[in-house]
């Protein structure tokens, strides 16, 4: 991949997608094809293939996908199986079928067994049943994997599969009804602080750049508390879902995607394939190989915001799997490692996201 090769990021507006364009842009690439939703559904094969036809992308950084939380995905199964299987199935085949040079498909840690040994290298994948909450997403991830390694196989292609742990960072989903639970927590948060501080115009600030439900900052009083009320925050605390016991490993979205770009531009399928007859596992796991609590995230964030009221754990709401640590001796061995710890980044994001709200 040279400067003036012509790059396609699909979903370069979401928290992966932007962080690979940005890094892509540092480095010095400027042939983008860059397409929003609206312009170009990845859901419709034909649209997708239209656009391949015309466009020939020559490397495609495969960030596109329809993502949530806990909550999200555990009530949208169907949305999280289906849609992320025709995004995939449509910008892998259009691909290979307009001779793509390269392919970078991310999927998610979430494809491991809920039992997996820790930390889970892999080699785990398939070995055992998956987390219920999020199995379709799973499911779907690991069709990803399998499509690539398939036709890298049979058709040649130069296919690689990523696996990035929980990511976090600019531009990530701070929606409460579908977000993961670093920005969910971060945002609860700041209203909890905003609420306990009674400082009601900065959070009224906050429902008008990021309506909750539909509700916005121009709403009345009693709608705002019982709106809070109902995400479990109020004068006197923030409730959080769980026990606060599950592990986590978090990587800074921005380092996520320099693994990935460095992974386009240093590493062929050829170099993931070992002499063994039968060919699997080939996708790279990418994170920090650290992980924290729930809980102690949670102070971390609470530290950061300077919120003084009580958190509250609501041991009624499912933890989700209770260990996600991965393996990244392979991405290590390959050249590359992390360096933005969780503290410094879990500051980086809440000031981010207090900029993100005045630029509304």
């Amino acid at each position: 991949m040279n400067k003036e090769s012509k790059i396609f990021v699909a979903g370069h507006r979401g928290l992966v997608g932007s962080a690979i364009l940005k890094n892509l842009k540092e480095k010095g690439f400027q042939n983008f094809v860059l397409k929003t939703h609206a312009e170009l559904d990845l859901t419709n094969q034909d649209a997708v293939n239209r656009f391949f036809a015309e466009e020939k992308p020559e490397y495609i950084f495969l960030s596109a996908a329809h993502v949530g939380g806990i909550m999200a995905n555990n009530t949208y199964r169907g949305d999280f199986i289906y849609r992320n299987l025709m995004i995939q199935n449509n910008v892998i085949h259009a691909s290979y079928v307009n001779n793509a040079k390269k392919l970078l498909f991310l999927g998610s840690t979430c494809i491991y067994p809920r039992e997996a040994p820790q930390p889970m290298n892999e080699a785990c994948l398939l070995t055992s049943p998956l987390e219920y909450t999020n199995e379709p997403y799973a499911i779907a991830k690991i069709a990803g994997i399998k499509l690539c390694e398939s036709y890298n196989l049979q058709y040649g292609t130069n296919f690689i599969a990523v696996m990035p742990t929980n990511l976090y960072g600019p531009n990530d989903n701070f929606n409460l009804e579908t977000s993961h639970v670093l920005p969910a927590i971060i945002r609860k948060m700041h209203l909890a602080h905003c609420l306990k501080s009674g400082h009601k115009d900065a959070l009224r600030k906050d429902l008008n750049a990021r309506p909750v439900e539909g509700v916005n900052g121009n709403a009345s009083d009693n709608d705002i508390n019982a709106l809070l009320s109902k995400y479990g925050i109020t004068e006197n605390h923030m409730e959080l879902w769980g026990t606060g016991k599950p592990m986590r490993e978090f990587l800074w979205s921005e380092e996520m995607a320099d693994a990935c770009v460095f992974v386009m531009q240093k590493i062929d399928f050829k170099d993931l394939v070992s002499s063994e007859k039968e060919i699997r596992n080939t996708h790279i796991n990418i994170g920090t190989g650290k992980e924290i609590s729930i809980k102690d995230v949670a102070l971390l964030v609470q530290r950061a915001i300077g919120y003084e009221g009580k958190l509250i754990f609501n041991t009624d709401k499912p933890d989700g799997t209770l260990r996600k640590l991965t393996d990244v001796s392979k991405l290590n061995a390959l050249g590359w490692k992390h360096s933005i710890e969780i503290e410094e980044g879990v500051e980086r994001l809440y000031k981010w996201y207090i900029e993100s709200i005045s630029q509304q």
